[in-house]
């Protein structure tokens, strides 16, 4: 039997080591969306105006909601432009609430497929093969109107592992983004190449160059930036392919219906022109135009200077996303060059991408080829904005900014190194990143 002497100096033994011991770390978390202002949303400063009220009428046209009567279809994945741009504010990403999980309620003689909750993220949908085997990579909307179509199978192809997903890119300061120079970007591109190439960092610009190398997107010799695999060149085409694949309606871009079922064409002219017998510019542009005005306009995020985790800990973050090695792939920032439009010209654009593709390896690897970026291979998304988004990735496969960051690891991807790196931070710095990455 233990005596109370025994007892006590037990005690006092276990004290001593408890004291002595080296403090345990806590692991540094993801705290989710962070509070305060969202800091986006409103128009860029210094717009004219008639630039104001441009934007004005493209905001509204953006959150318009479509229906058959206006072209909506025959196949589409949401009815309206905000509906998928909606988190923190219109022009934003996937919100927590999917508004396409209610389209059944609107549209009847369709099923919501699995993938599709109500807790998001919304989604777009590919399929990586066609019936024969050759490469597909088109979008594969979700909904069709009642005109005597059918839904894709989409149970089907899930179970043959052939379909990946894509969510909705914010569109914040993308008028910024349109007028860096082709020239910057090419620059960036080869700055710092001894400590890229140590890290494995190649990365490459999306073009058609002037001897003639295939772009499926057609694109004149410039670089293109825009979406998931930088597909796009202007905001224009970007706007103009989303309004006729995403919503089936035809425009000034893109003249034809994706389906043309007969019996589908509700609307049997291409369902959004500019109206030439107006002479009011804002009232006469087809939404296409408007569209692509409202995001031109749109200002970029303004971070916050102290949360998550006050200034100290965001500026120490900060410092750890350069010495680590990211800000190598996720430039800090770049220069507008001269714009007709003011607000546009000659502004600095904080966005932290390089606005080129890498090989981000098999774990990202979708099997789709957009434009000149293959299967593995995935524009540097732009940060700004990033502490008020929720769904992370190009599918929206995690909600966790930390399982993101090692998402960038796998067999082959150019972030390796990096991302090793940011694992060998004490868990104090790590929980610095992830303040910087929460106050962009």
């Amino acid at each position: 039997m233990l005596t109370a002497a025994r007892i006590l100096a037990t005690l006092c033994l276990l004290l001593v080591s408890l004291v002595s011991a080296p403090e345990a770390q806590v692991r540094a978390k993801d705290f989710g969306v962070r509070g305060g202002d969202a800091g986006v949303g409103d128009p860029l400063a210094g717009l004219t105006a008639g630039q104001l009220a441009l934007f004005n009428a493209g905001k509204a046209a953006f959150v318009e909601v479509e229906d058959v009567a206006d072209g909506l279809g025959p196949r589409f994945n949401l009815d309206s432009c905000a509906g998928c741009h909606a988190q923190p504010a219109t022009g934003g990403t996937s919100p927590s609430l999917n508004p396409q999980a209610a389209v059944r309620q609107k549209f009847p003689n369709n099923t919501t497929p699995s993938f599709i909750t109500p807790t998001g993220p919304v989604r777009e949908a590919r399929f990586k093969r066609k019936p024969d085997g050759t490469r597909d990579g088109g979008v594969h909307d979700l909904f069709v109107i009642d005109c005597g179509i059918t839904q894709e199978d989409f149970a089907t192809q899930l179970a043959q592992n052939n379909v990946i997903f894509r969510i909705p890119t914010p569109v914040f300061g993308a008028g910024l983004i349109e007028q860096i120079p082709d020239s910057a970007i090419a620059a960036n591109q080869q700055a710092n190449a001894a400590q890229k190439a140590a890290l494995g960092i190649v990365g490459r610009i999306v073009r058609i160059t002037v001897s003639g190398d295939f772009n499926k997107n057609g694109n004149d010799g410039t670089v293109a930036r825009f979406g998931w695999k930088a597909q796009n060149k202007s905001l224009l085409l970007f706007t103009g392919e989303a309004y006729n694949v995403e919503m089936g309606i035809s425009n000034e871009l893109f003249q034809t219906e994706r389906e043309e079922a007969a019996a589908c064409q509700f609307k049997t002219v291409p369902n959004d022109v500019t109206n030439t017998e107006t002479m009011d510019l804002v009232t006469g542009l087809s939404d296409t135009e408007k569209f692509a005005a409202f995001m031109r306009f749109l200002a970029p995020p303004t971070p916050s200077p102290n949360m998550p985790g006050g200034a100290a800990s965001i500026g120490q973050g900060k410092t750890q996303f350069t010495t680590v090695g990211c800000a190598l792939c996720h430039t800090p920032t770049f220069q507008t060059g001269n714009s007709t439009v003011a607000a546009l010209s000659n502004k600095p654009v904080n966005l932290y991408s390089d606005l080129l593709v890498h090989n981000m390896g098999l774990g990202l690897a979708d099997g789709v080829s957009q434009g000149e970026a293959g299967p593995a291979e995935f524009r540097t998304a732009p940060l700004w904005g990033l502490g008020q988004r929720i769904f992370f990735l190009h599918d929206g496969r995690t909600t966790d900014l930390v399982e993101a960051i090692h998402a960038h690891r796998s067999l082959l991807s150019e972030a390796n190194v990096v991302i090793n790196r940011f694992d060998l931070l004490s868990e104090a710095q790590k929980q610095n990143l992830l303040n910087f990455l929460r106050s962009l």
